[in-house]
Formats: structure tokens, C-alpha cells, sequence
């Protein structure tokens, strides 16, 4: 157990809170919304990039190439923004349960608050990239809605933890790559910066929780972590990214999912939540071998 999880829980948030006030920011005045977009930079790293490596990635102009950069870019702002629609709605209801006087509420209002300025910075840089926001399809919008009702107690946490580290451990290989766009790089930098606050608030309130759950409890949250992968590997290979490149949706997918370098990609993103849910005993036989069969562990 860290150091941070066996500070009390007032101590804790207060200690967010202080960093909180140090080193926060509103995207709305700091980042430059006015600078143009640079003609002959990408939108993420090509590694990073689905196709990259592959039979296709090889036959892509780099006209095309930059655009699917452009394309995955956008998919992945706009599954932010429903993540964090839905983490702050579960936030929001914890708090009436929760004494408002206390620290650990108040941390919690500034989290939503977060989350709130990055749903504005998300659908910003998705206009900035001259780029439209992904639809949500029936069953993806049932999902959704039922989530703040299914995620409960430790799920929300967990919840909260596989959202958010997945995408900001590969923002994080990002950060300093001088052939992005530049207001691409700043907006990630936004994020990771106040991400790791909320990281750190979901795993010191999920390892708090995790020794009272019962077999039954961590049978159903073992259960909910292994549907959680095909969900994931869905929302990163969303055929409509491919068709929007102007390739055939069906044949690019086969090759993404095939893909060793995007494979990488996905266990890199994983391995620190993977190490930290198997610690606590909440990945389980079949989350690794559901988590395995979709790539996202060797």
C-alpha cells in the first residue's frame, strides 16, 4: 500500500484540494485557441495510430495518413466527453451521501469541475481540428445511461480508473513529440496535469473500499471489469473512423485489430491499471483473459 492510502481521508483531499488551487486551468483563456493549424503536423504520434505498420498504413498517402491521425484524434475527444458526461453524473449522485462540509466532498465538486472544463476544452479542440464529434449508436446510448445505475460502491472507481488511465498513459507518450500540432500538445498537457490529481483521488478511494467487499461483491466487479475490454477495443477501432479516411471500414478494422504496433499501444495504456487491479484482486481469471483476448495484456 502507497503512502497516499494510508493517509486519512480528510488528509488526502485536502492535499488535492491545496494542488488543486497551485495548478489548474481554464482552457477557455489558457490555450490558444486563435493559432492556426499547421499544415504539415499530425494530430497524434503515427505510432500510436491504429494502422500504423501496417499493408494499408503503407499504401496511404500522407495526405491520408494525417487525416486518420485527424480521425482518430476526434474519436478519442469525443469518448472523452461522453466518459466524463458520465463519471460526473455518478459523482454527483455519491455526493448526496457524502457529508458537504467535508474535504472529501469538496474535492469531489472539484473534480466535476474539472471534468466540466475539459468536456469544453474536448469539444474546442475537436472544432480546432476542423474535425465533427462521433455519434453515439442505440446500444453505445443504453450503455451510457445505464451506467451512473450499474456503477456502484468500488465500481465507481473502477469505473472512474479504467476512463481515465488508459487514454492518459498514452497522452503521456505524446506530451513532448515536436511533429504534433501545437495546440494538440497543450491541450494534452492540460489533461495529464489534472488527470493525475483524479487518478490518485480514485485509486486511494477504491483501495480504501476494495478489503470490505465480499466474494459476491468482488465476483461482480471482477465480472464488470472483464466486459469493460470488447467495450474499450470497440470505442478505439469505431469503424466510422476509417470510412470518414475514405478506406474500407471492414478491411481497416481487420488490420488495426491485427496489428502488433497498435497491440503495443494498448498494453502500454493498460499495464499500469492492470498491475494496480490485479494488486487488489479485482482483475480476476476472466478480466485477464478477456483483457488479454482483446490485447490490451500479453
Amino acid at each position: 500500500m502507497t503512502e497516499q492510502s494510508v493517509l486519512p481521508v480528510e488528509s488526502f483531499a485536502a492535499r488535492l484540494l491545496s494542488g488543486s488551487v497551485k495548478k489548474s486551468y481554464d482552457p477557455v483563456v489558457d490555450i490558444d485557441w486563435d493559432a492556426p493549424l499547421d499544415p504539415d503536423r499530425m494530430f497524434l504520434p503515427p505510432e500510436v495510430i491504429s494502422l500504423y505498420g501496417t499493408s494499408m498504413w503503407a499504401q496511404m498517402s500522407e495526405v491520408q495518413r494525417r487525416e486518420l491521425s485527424r480521425q482518430e484524434l476526434a474519436n478519442a475527444l469525443t469518448v472523452g466527453l461522453w466518459f466524463e458526461n458520465v463519471l460526473n453524473r455518478i459523482l454527483l449522485r455519491e455526493l448526496l451521501t457524502v457529508d458537504p462540509t467535508s474535504n472529501h466532498a469538496h474535492y469531489t465538486l472539484t473534480e466535476m469541475g474539472d471534468e466540466c472544463r475539459h468536456m469544453v476544452m474536448f469539444g474546442r479542440l475537436i472544432s480546432q481540428i476542423e474535425a465533427r464529434p462521433y455519434r453515439m449508436k442505440a446500444p453505445m446510448r443504453v450503455v451510457a445511461r445505464a451506467l451512473p445505475s450499474v456503477l456502484r460502491g468500488p465500481m465507481v472507481w473502477v469505473g472512474a480508473l479504467l476512463g481515465e488511465e488508459i487514454f492518459d498513459a498514452i497522452q503521456r507518450r505524446t506530451l513532448d513529440d515536436p511533429d504534433l500540432q501545437p495546440v494538440v500538445s497543450r491541450v494534452m498537457r492540460v489533461h495529464v496535469s489534472e488527470e493525475a490529481r483524479h487518478i490518485s483521488f480514485a485509486r486511494d478511494s477504491l483501495s480504501r473500499q476494495v478489503g470490505e467487499l465480499s466474494l459476491a461483491q468482488r465476483a461482480y466487479v471482477q465480472s464488470l471489469v472483464a466486459v469493460a475490454a470488447p467495450i474499450f477495443l470497440w470505442l478505439l477501432t469505431n469503424p466510422a473512423i476509417y470510412r470518414r479516411v475514405g478506406l474500407d471500414a471492414k478491411k481497416a478494422k481487420a488490420e488495426a485489430l491485427a496489428n502488433p504496433h497498435f497491440r503495443q499501444t494498448r498494453q502500454y495504456g493498460f499495464a499500469s491499471l492492470a498491475e494496480f487491479l490485479d494488486r487488489n484482486g479485482l482483475l480476476g481469471r476472466a478480466g485477464r483473459r478477456s483483457w488479454r483476448a482483446c490485447g490490451f495484456m500479453a
